[in-house]
């Protein structure tokens, strides 16, 4: 696998610090209005970046924050007259239910600044007893100049550093790039206890201390939105470096913008999508196709035309992994020959999985990932429409097998990019529904063990088990239950 890192400006092969295992770090939101498509853009890459590392054989932990105490929130708060963490429990709730809608898993934590306050004072108090930090007024900088290479991820000298930056104009900072690490409180607003009087995290130093404390130093991927390399992850890199003595994370991943009408969506403009707003009108996986199909370090510009294209692309994916559902389940007529058609099916299929993986593996390229669906679903088609028009000459063992070998590759593939809609579990609700079509389904397999089509047997098996019937084989038959 080969990763852009924006470090090093360029791909580089990926060596995780520790075999086998790959630790992940993604900034997270900061709740105080309705999540909208830019957050689950960078959401939904990482669920499949994460997915397809396992597809891989790597077990992976994913960290995603929450800023649940900032300036935004505690205006929110101001405004309804809530308390801060009213405002940011109502957005983290919001957030979730976006994020299930869009089938994307939870992180394996979602740490929240609010908790880890005493880790973060413990930092700051490091990073002055190094002489990389002050105290100034109750608030806490850190010294830039400290640091010598600051500026070394996004590329920027101190001069262009300072002026695209919106420097806080304080008498008291050594250096107008210092970036405060610590608070002083300010009335009205929460605040907690520490050395310097009490106050609250700077923005920067929350990330650097939930990465560390969960991850370890060195972790393998920092990642986040492109706007955040400079000033959030040269920060990131200043202070947890100066704190560490030693490289922070190894590979550090941004994903391009998500825009409209080419400009940035961002809620300071006012053009934002919320989530819960845009699935009112698609299918939720449909935005989750659209948030995938370009390649993850490109803009995605974001309007109806683009999900109108998007949901024409899905729907034939879909419909061809639907169709091919149906086929595999079919009994076999014979066992047919091995004719230059199935041959170039089985063709397709071999291509599809270099393809996909090499899409995959050269900077999780999403968008060629999917392109290789389309080739396969290209050439299976017309074979598919003979088999589901009743043509025998497409339903013996032989096509069968190929016809299964597809669908398997559309199912592995599309769970690793999340854009099959998942059918329920079987359940108890209508008892004898369940044994009659479970009893047609045994049926089938067993015509299908009849003729040797092992294949055909074993899938219709397993996909009973992936939906809760348990299938065993005895002397005198199969036999099932539902799983408890």
């Amino acid at each position: 696998m080969r990763i852009y890192n924006t470090m090093t400006r360029q791909k580089e092969e990926f060596t995780p610090r520790e075999p086998g295992k790959v630790g992940i770090y993604v900034c997270g939101v900061t709740p105080y209005a309705q999540t909208h498509i830019g957050h689950a853009r960078v959401a939904v890459l990482w669920d499949v970046f994460k997915r397809y590392l396992e597809f891989k054989g790597f077990e992976v932990t994913l960290i995603s924050n929450f800023t649940d105490v900032d300036d935004k929130i505690i205006a929110k708060a101001n405004q309804e007259g809530l308390s801060a963490r009213d405002i940011a429990e109502r957005y983290i709730a919001d957030y979730f239910e976006a994020m299930q809608a869009l089938g994307v898993r939870p992180a394996d934590r979602h740490p929240r600044v609010t908790e880890e306050i005493s880790e973060i004072i413990k930092v700051v108090s490091a990073l002055i007893e190094k002489g990389h930090a002050y105290e100034a007024g109750g608030d806490v900088y850190f010294d830039v100049a400290s640091f010598p290479e600051y500026g070394k991820l996004s590329g920027r000298s101190p001069e262009e550093m300072e002026a695209g930056s919106r420097v806080e104009i304080n008498p008291l900072k050594r250096n107008p790039l210092d970036f405060a690490l610590w608070k002083a409180a300010k009335p009205g607003e929460p605040a907690w206890e520490s050395p310097w009087g009490p106050g609250r995290p700077g923005w920067h130093i929350e990330c650097s201390v939930m990465s560390l404390k969960y991850l370890g130093e060195g972790f393998d991927i920092h990642g986040g939105g492109l706007d955040l390399v400079f000033p959030h992850h040269e920060n990131e890199v200043a202070q947890s470096e100066a704190f560490i003595g030693s490289p922070f994370a190894r590979y550090w991943v941004h994903n391009g913008m998500v825009q409209v009408d080419q400009e940035k969506m961002s809620k300071s403009v006012g053009n934002t999508a919320a989530v819960r707003e845009v699935i009112k009108h698609w299918d939720p996986l449909v935005i989750r196709f659209f948030l995938i199909s370009t390649h993850y370090r490109s803009p995605l510009n974001f309007g109806p035309e683009e999900l109108a294209a998007a949901s024409k692309g899905w729907e034939r994916l879909v419909n061809a992994k639907h169709r091919l559902d149906k086929v595999v389940l079919v009994a076999a007529s014979g066992e047919g020959e091995e004719t230059p058609e199935v041959v170039a099916v089985r063709q397709a299929c071999a291509e599809c999985r270099e393809k996909f993986v090499a899409a995959m593996d050269d900077d999780f390229n999403t968008a060629l990932a999917i392109s290789a669906l389309y080739e396969l679903v290209r050439a299976v088609n017309p074979h598919l429409n003979q088999a589901l028009q009743g043509n025998n000459n497409y339903r013996t063992a032989v096509w069968l097998a190929a016809f299964a070998d597809c669908q398997g590759l559309l199912t592995v593939y599309g769970q690793i990019l999340g854009i099959f809609p998942q059918g329920g579990t079987v359940d108890e609700s209508d008892p004898g529904l369940v044994a009659d079509l479970v009893e047609l389904l045994l049926e089938l397999r067993a015509e299908a063990r009849a003729a040797k089509n092992w294949a055909l047997a074993d899938h219709i098996r397993d996909r009973l088990g992936q939906i809760g019937v348990e299938v065993k084989d005895t002397p005198s038959g199969a036999t099932w239950e539902l799983k408890r």
